[in-house]
């Protein structure tokens, strides 16, 4: 049992279980069907934190512990949970792969301070591995990989371990050497300490024993690992100079060399095992301990102080002033609203008042609980690099900054995005009315990827997501969790408006009445922006035209005319609107006024600037049987399809496509009717193209 750590914290003691440095926060990440849950189970196993191992393809894994994730097999929610192991406490989130909940994968990378990263040992890097990896490189998180089923048919570690050089570019080497592969895959050496471990079948606990290396893998092992010695002297200096010098270097310098570099986020090692079969997960754990890093490794915090607007850091520690980030809402059957945060730096107890600087709102809470996928422990206080759940926070949503009131600091907010499906939602009877509306506001609160809007012409309430699956999955909550029978329309592209040339344009906003009039008075420049940028304002306004107290108005004006389009009324994206000039009144001039002047100017501009409709692209991967080649590619030119590549790999096809959204609906039941169930495929979004003039004028038509 580690020491307790007493620390005396804002007049406060806080008795630490367990020093800052034996924390990690680390996530588990990949594509879909990869065997994070798996390895996750596996975790909690070895660690004491589940007495019975349970599967993912049973139904009776502990951390998807949704219905339809029991149902489906998949993860459809980040679950956190909190194990130990040797001296260190581990906070693990297990995320989805499936690319309809990439934002469960890109609101926990932002929070945790490292990854283990698992790839299939068949099939290798897959479209989700690398966007799972993209995220994991915006945020700068250190990475462990683990190369998973290498007991699988057709598993192949040095070919994986050569796809993740080339595919995702990135500074990795193997710690570990796989012992046999396939149905002979039967131990692994460890290239730090020379050794072999072979696992033992028969056996879950204590299921590998110390043996010599392979007489055939000798010379394999001794070439290996004068690599690795090699690839870490690049990041450490003391190393190098050993190495230059034949001079001998000992176990101890090689991980303090590998911790350091994994720390920097400059090189990644690779593990394999076969998690399903409890090989390799140990060692897996010993890596996430010796090679992840603490909060105190980290770099302090980053904000933006709201008085100064200047930045502003925070240190790991329990002694700096309180900071934490929202980064999930969740509904919970016993404590209803439940927000989870990472405690950046002080500390924070139950019963007191913590201030949502987004929101400018005191909030008390009533509880902290530690998670465990759905089950809570109550704990009393937590500081600085703890992930944990707290109860009372009535209006937080998910980017939202806490704070101490006397000492602010607004930190970055997360983006996500933007929905590319749409359906439109009515309840089945009265009675569904009112629950309908409440359902949906907590599932929005709850995933920042989807998106309720009532449309005002028709009269419908119209609910956005990420895929098809992501909106079945939302009526099948509304059914299950919130008791609500609704009826639905089909899927709809989520298109989007966007001007092609560069117009200026004026909006004025008068109004004289009795008393204070209103006056308004905008001049931007509205032309296109860089791709996935959304609506970018900029402020030029020099010599004081407009107030300053006035701009951000113009800006919320702006905004609320991008919502909807002048060609069919869908919101405008990639646009920069630049402010040049304007003008005020010393008595009439107001924030509406301006607000009202802002929504007028741009409206008018992209009535000037030649709008084209824009479609989601998707990036489209289909693997299938070499003989069913025809068919596949029949049908994807038929959904307007651009082929990028076709590979090989083995007897199968691979083909990978730039597809419309709006050609692609129903093509999972299509593509196993074509195969006979034979093929597979992911799909996720890529980028917005103009929608070609004869579908355009079908869409306006509408």
């Amino acid at each position: 049992m580690a020491l307790l750590v007493q620390e005396r914290t804002n007049n406060r003691h806080m008795v630490r279980d367990i020093p800052l440095e034996k924390i990690r926060n680390i996530g588990v990440i990949a594509h879909i069907d990869a065997g994070k849950t798996t390895a996750t189970e596996r975790m909690l196993y070895y660690t004491g934190r589940l007495y019975k191992l349970g599967e993912v393809h049973e139904g009776t894994a502990v951390m998807d512990w949704m219905e339809q994730e029991q149902e489906r097999g998949i993860t459809i929610t980040a679950a956190a949970t909190s194990c130990r192991w040797r001296d260190c406490r581990i906070n693990i989130i297990d995320t989805p792969g499936h690319v309809d909940f990439t934002a469960e994968v890109e609101r926990s990378l932002k929070v945790l301070d490292g990854a283990v990263v698992i790839f299939c040992g068949v099939g290798g890097v897959q479209p989700q591995s690398e966007t799972v990896w993209r995220q994991a490189d915006r945020y700068k998180v250190p990475r462990v990989a683990f190369i998973n089923k290498m007991d699988r048919v057709g598993a192949n570690f040095k070919k994986v371990v050569r796809d993740i050089e080339e595919k995702l570019g990135a500074s990795t080497f193997p710690i570990q050497l796989p012992i046999g592969s396939e149905a002979d895959f039967r131990g692994v050496i460890d290239l730090l300490q020379m050794k072999a471990f072979i696992f033992e079948e028969d056996k879950i606990d204590d299921n590998f024993k110390e043996a010599a290396i392979p007489e055939d893998m000798i010379e394999k092992a001794k070439i290996y690992n004068h690599d690795l010695v090699e690839k870490l002297a690049e990041h450490d200096h003391r190393l190098m100079d050993k190495y230059v010098h034949n001079q001998p270097i000992s176990e101890g310098e090689l991980r303090f060399a590998l911790r350091k570099a994994v720390i920097e986020d400059m090189f990644v090692p690779i593990m394999c095992g076969a998690a399903f079969k409890n090989k390799g997960v140990q060692m897996l754990l010993d890596a996430v301990c010796d090679c992840m890093p603490s909060p105190l490794d980290v770099l302090p915090i980053k904000g933006i102080d709201p008085d100064s607007e200047k930045e502003i850091e925070r240190k790991t520690s329990d002694d700096e002033p309180f900071c934490a980030l929202c980064f999930k809402i969740a509904t919970d059957p016993y404590v209803g609203r439940l927000t989870y945060i990472r405690v950046y730096s002080g500390t924070l107890q139950k019963s007191t008042y913590v201030y949502n600087i987004n929101r400018d709102q005191n909030d008390r809470l009533s509880k902290i609980v530690r998670m465990h996928a759905n089950k809570q422990e109550i704990v009393d206080g937590v500081g600085a690099g703890d992930i944990v759940g707290v109860v009372g926070l009535k209006s937080a949503q998910t980017g939202d900054t806490l704070c101490d009131k006397d000492y602010p600091i607004m930190l970055e907010k997360m983006h996500f995005p933007e929905p590319v499906v749409s359906m439109a939602i009515e309840p089945a009877t009265k009675v569904d009315q009112d629950k309908l509306g409440m359902a949906l506001n907590k599932l929005q609160e709850e995933d920042p990827t989807f998106k309720v809007k009532y449309n005002t012409e028709t009269g419908q309430t119209i609910i956005s997501g990420m895929g098809e699956l992501h909106l079945e999955i939302i009526i099948d909550r509304l059914s299950r969790e919130f008791k609500v029978s609704a009826n639905t329309g089909t899927p709809q592209v989520a298109y989007k408006e966007m001007p092609t040339q560069e117009v200026r344009s004026v909006g004025k906003f008068i109004q004289q009445t009795g008393g204070h009039g209103q006056y308004g008075h905008a001049v931007i420049i509205i032309k296109p922006g860089e791709t996935g940028t959304g609506v970018e304002f900029i402020n030029k306004i020099v010599g004081g035209n407009i107030p300053r107290e006035y701009i951000p108005a113009v800006k919320a004006g702006v905004n609320m005319a991008s919502k909807t389009g002048v060609i069919a009324g869908y919101p405008v994206i990639d646009t920069e609107v630049t402010l040049i000039d304007g003008s005020f009144h010393e008595v009439d001039s107001s924030e509406l006024a301006f607000k009202m002047a802002g929504s007028i100017a741009f409206k008018e501009g992209l009535g000037k600037a030649k709008c084209r409709l824009m479609e989601p692209i998707m990036a489209l991967e289909v693997i299938f049987p070499e003989e069913y080649m025809g068919e596949v590619i029949g049908d994807l030119n038929s959904r307007r399809c651009k082929i990028r590549e076709i590979t090989q790999k083995g007897n199968a096809k691979i083909v990978k496509c730039d597809a419309p959204l709006a050609g692609m609906f129903g093509y999972a039941t299509a593509i196993r009717n074509l195969t006979q169930g034979r093929a597979s495929y992911t799909m996720e979004p890529s980028h917005y193209a103009e929608v070609p003039s004869n579908i355009a004028e079908k869409v306006i038509g509408k």
